[in-house]
Order: structure tokens, then C-alpha cells, then sequence
């Protein structure tokens, strides 16, 4: 199996350094190129087709929200993205996960917490924290009945996944849960995107969040 391919995106050289040694030290992760600046990440990613780019919020060029959303509008298949921050309750993060990152990560995490981070997200499961999407949900408005994760769209089997899912399970811990196979999952999944209009199953989650339907613990 090919190793993750990895662009680390982040303006302080020193960050960008300190990531790539933690990450040498996973044999099944590659870092194939630095950005110092969003703006440089599409060209990047055309010329690199990175798995995932590592990308920082909060940048003075284009920042990793502008970043995303640039990826995702431009290119016909954007890698995923894994925004990095100093605190949990970054609103940049908030923000990039609208975007359509798939997840995020806290730069002080250890090099075997990233790798895993990349791994689950390659595999196209979530790099969460249910209780900070929960206090950041909390300060935004919030949705429309119509726009509400929850809406009898969904079928029962389908909201039991949704729960599991802002819980921070992955797909083969919810297949595990709900006793059913790991491909039962995956079609939950996609028919819950479709049905809320969501990008990807961060973009779920957070919608899970805004609009009351779950709570960490709930």
C-alpha cells in the first residue's frame, strides 16, 4: 500500500520543519511538499496530487479557510484537508470545516496522533473533537428547520449513524456498534450526505452540531 501523501501548508518555516520530522518517522506517511502560503496550495496540489494537505488556519497571505474553499471550487478531486491550530476553540477552524476540511488537528499533538489523524481521514473517516465543535456550534445561529440534520429525510438507521459519527467513531467503529458490515456503513454515510446536502461527513457533523440534533454525550 502507497504511504499518505502529505502537503504541510503553514506560514512559520519552524512549523513546517517540526511537522515534516515528526512525520519522517511514519513509515506509511510522505510529506511531498511544504506551502508557505494558501495561495500556493493549488498549484501544489495540481503538481503534487497530495493525498491531504495539512493546512494552517490562520495565515497573513490567503488563509487555510480561502485555501479550502479554493481546492474544493477549482479542482475535480481536491485532496482532504486536515487544518492545524493552537487552540480547540479556534473559529478559523469552525470556519474551514464549513469549507469542507475534514477534519482537525492541535499542533502540540504527537507525531503517532497525527499519522493516525491522516490515516483515518485518508480512509475517509473524520479527525474530530465532538466537545469543541459542540462550544463552537453553540456561538453560530442556528439552522433553518430546513436545513436541520435530523429532518424526516433521514431514516432511523441512518440518524443512528449520524449520532455515531459526531461522536468521533469511525466507519468500522460504527459498523461494529450497529452490528451491521463496514459497507452497510458506508452507504449510511453517503446517503446522509446526499440528503443534507453536505459535502463530506465533517460538513455533516458540524450541521449535526448547529442544529441541536446531537450533543456530545447525547
Amino acid at each position: 500500500m502507497s504511504p499518505v501523501s502529505v502537503l504541510v501548508v503553514d506560514d512559520d518555516e519552524l512549523t513546517r520543519t517540526g511537522l515534516r520530522a515528526l512525520l519522517s518517522t511514519e513509515d506509511d506517511v510522505e510529506v511531498v511538499g511544504e506551502a508557505a502560503d494558501g495561495a500556493q496550495v493549488l498549484g501544489l496540489a495540481r503538481e503534487l496530487r497530495p493525498d491531504i494537505v495539512l493546512m494552517d488556519v490562520r495565515m497573513p497571505g490567503m488563509d487555510g479557510i480561502r485555501a479550502t474553499r479554493t481546492l474544493r471550487e477549482e479542482l475535480a478531486d481536491p485532496p482532504k484537508v486536515v487544518v492545524i491550530t493552537t487552540f480547540e476553540n479556534d473559529d478559523y477552524v469552525y470556519d474551514a470545516l464549513h469549507a469542507g476540511a475534514s477534519g482537525f488537528l492541535l499542533k502540540r499533538a504527537r507525531s503517532a496522533q497525527i499519522a493516525h489523524a491522516l490515516r483515518l481521514v485518508a480512509a475517509g473517516d473524520t479527525m474530530l473533537f465532538p466537545e469543541a465543535i459542540r462550544r463552537l456550534a453553540a456561538s453560530r445561529p442556528a439552522l433553518p428547520p430546513a436545513g436541520r440534520a435530523g429532518s424526516p429525510a433521514l431514516t432511523g438507521r441512518e440518524t443512528d449513524v449520524l449520532r455515531l459519527m459526531a461522536a468521533g467513531l469511525s466507519n468500522l467503529d460504527i459498523a461494529a456498534r450497529l452490528y451491521v458490515s463496514l459497507e452497510t456503513v458506508k452507504t449510511h454515510v453517503g446517503n446522509i450526505l446526499a440528503k443534507l446536502g453536505a459535502d463530506n461527513r465533517t460538513q455533516a457533523v458540524v450541521m449535526a452540531y448547529e442544529s441541536g440534533f446531537v450533543t456530545p454525550g447525547g
